[in-house]
């Protein structure tokens, strides 16, 4: 006998026949204004500076009118942030795999004094004293990739301490004493060379303001076009997720570090050109502003989200806003104040687009 024709058989027809018989739909009710533009937002992130950067162009172009369109002001502004740009490049690329490094400046710093010395000081030639701060800054990098990959130390907690040492590596070697200018002129003028620069429309352009500019498309060229960059960004955004799909997360972390700290050598050479001089206690508050164009400029302090570009337009809104506020006769104190609600803002931002991915 048939299981059909069965009371339960019957029975289970009977419920069947009752059951909901639409198909599982997904939710594809139309989106407001606003998650229309959250969505935008998370899928462009170098979108919101763009926009912070043209909005305050435009409200500082008002009020402080020609002053600040000036051929004077607007190369002022690059050369201003041309080595805390330098500096964010680096700070970004540890960011991008969720890290942070307060020792970037220290490195550049100390870099700078190495140069110094074995130029001014010991007659190498300047090529071989850069090529040794190079290689030096690299190894700064190294050892903090390699105290945060073997170690397992936290990289605020290892960038801090490394900070210390490498500030009181400064002071040593230099025996807390700059280098003046006249005597780098004469025995070492390539190491200025990033401060000279060529007359364009009536304003100074320094080769240090392009060099910044070619520091940020080289990496984002890394960064978007090469396997490595794929990786640091998979390693930021799932470091365990990316190990099971057979990356290396531990050596991708090692070469970024090794990477920054490569860039913060740059940096050191561009410095030199910058101030004119070498001095141990130089760009002190340089990690703190680093870290700041990062986050203005839309990368994410989690990791794994944001384009390096967007420290670029980062650094130049906040040199923006310290010259339209100087130029608005701001008092330096209220100059401070605003840029600390610019950063709470890009933060908060950050964590409104972050909820599209929720």
């Amino acid at each position: 006998m048939s299981e059909t024709g069965s009371p339960k058989g019957q029975e289970f027809e009977h419920i069947l026949g009752q059951s909901d018989k639409r198909v599982a739909q997904f939710d594809d009710r139309p989106k407001g204004l606003v998650e229309k533009l959250q969505h935008m937002l998370h899928g462009n992130p170098t979108l919101v500076p763009v926009i912070v950067l043209v909005a305050a162009i435009v409200v500082f172009g008002l009020v402080a009118g020609d002053r600040f369109f000036s051929p004077f002001n607007l190369s002022l502004i690059l050369q201003q942030v041309s080595i805390i740009g330098i500096l964010a490049a680096a700070q970004s690329l540890i960011v991008l795999t969720a890290g942070i490094d307060l020792s970037v400046a220290a490195i550049m710093v100390l870099m700078s004094v190495i140069a110094g010395n074995l130029a001014v000081y010991m007659g190498v030639p300047p090529i071989l004293a850069l090529a040794v701060a190079f290689a030096g800054g690299t190894g700064a990098g190294l050892m903090n990739g390699f105290l945060v990959t073997k170690v397992k130390l936290p990289p605020f907690i290892t960038t801090l301490g490394t900070w210390s040492i490498f500030y009181a590596l400064n002071l040593w070697l230099s025996g807390a004493q700059s280098i003046r200018s006249q005597d780098i002129d004469k025995n070492a003028p390539l190491l200025k060379f990033w401060g000279e620069g060529f007359a364009f429309f009536g304003a100074k352009v320094t080769y240090g303001s392009l060099l910044m500019i070619a520091v940020f498309l080289g990496l984002w060229y890394m960064l978007n076009k090469t396997a490595w960059g794929r990786h640091v960004y998979a390693v930021g955004d799932d470091k365990e997720a990316a190990e099971l799909a057979g990356i290396q997360a531990d050596r991708v972390l090692l070469s970024v570090y090794g990477m920054a700290g490569l860039v913060c050598a740059v940096a050191a050479w561009a410095a030199i050109g910058r101030v004119g001089s070498i001095s141990p206690q130089s760009f002190y508050e340089g990690n703190l502003q680093s870290i700041t164009a990062v986050v203005v400029g839309g990368i994410s302090l989690f990791g794994g989200r944001g384009s390096i570009l967007g420290a670029l337009f980062g650094a130049l809104i906040v040199g923006v806003f310290q010259s339209g506020l100087r130029l608005a006769n701001v008092d330096v104190l209220w100059q401070v104040f605003a840029i600390g609600w610019l950063i709470i803002i890009a933060v908060a931002i950050d964590q409104w687009i972050r909820k599209v991915s929720k």
